[in-house]
């Protein structure tokens, strides 16, 4: 009831105005029965707009940072992303990122949709990076299909350190369901998985047309981290 009335009347009709989406392939999702949900991931706004063109109802992996605030904005937050759908993830790996994949599952099974962000982070540069595996883990082990997603300008409505939003069209392409039972049961071979997720991202790609790179995502925003607490200090302009 809660996403409903977020999506169709408190917060939806404003992001619809806000930022006039637009698709292309959306009838590749089907109306009924489990499918995965396979997107780049540009922007915060990503798990926000994606449901406003759908019938259905999405569950998200969010990262438990939105869960664990403090004070009464935290407390709104993390009942805001509750109450659309947005399952916590640790991020720090181990038997907490299994936990995550298990409540995916739990979704999966139960016949919903479930989106999901490859590459495990926002994109810190718009380009498309290595895929994680545990997409390939769900699709073998629920047998549903992925419906590959390309998100297309959510980057530019809001580039990483922009709380806000600029409001302006954004898009959504969906692509055809990739389907993977012919690995059903080989969901402990890392190979496969490998392939599998491959296989996912390369479809993303052709959609987004983004740039990709061959480097998981958290270790170039870890690389250019440690870059920039090394550069050197800028030089005195003439006029000062």
């Amino acid at each position: 009831m809660f996403y409903w009335v977020m999506k169709n009347v408190l917060v939806g009709p404003w992001l619809r105005l806000a930022f006039r989406p637009w698709t292309k392939g959306v009838e590749n999702v089907p109306t009924s029965g489990p499918a995965i949900l396979a997107s780049n991931h540009l922007a915060v706004i990503d798990s926000f707009v994606l449901p406003l063109v759908l019938d259905r109802q999405v569950q998200f992996l969010g990262k438990s940072d939105y869960f664990t605030g403090g004070g009464v904005r935290g407390r709104l937050v993390a009942g805001f992303m509750r109450g659309v759908g947005t399952i916590p993830v640790d991020r720090s790996g181990g038997k907490a990122s299994e936990a995550a994949l298990n409540t995916g599952l739990r979704v999966l099974n139960d016949g919903d949709l479930f989106g999901i962000y490859p590459e495990g982070t926002r994109s810190p540069d718009g380009r498309l990076y290595r895929g994680k595996t545990g997409v390939a883990r769900l699709a073998l082990e629920s047998g549903a299909p992925v419906i590959p997603v390309a998100m297309v300008g959510t980057d530019v409505a809001q580039p990483l350190g922009r709380s806000i939003p600029k409001p302006m069209p954004i898009g959504m392409v969906f692509g055809e369901p990739l389907d993977f039972s012919r690995y059903r049961g080989m969901e402990g071979d890392r190979f496969v998985l490998r392939s599998v997720t491959d296989e996912i991202m390369y479809a993303i790609l052709r959609l987004s047309e983004q740039e990709y790179v061959d480097v998981y995502a958290a270790t170039m925003k870890a690389r250019l981290a440690a870059a920039a607490q090394h550069q050197p200090p800028e030089e005195p302009s003439a006029d000062s």
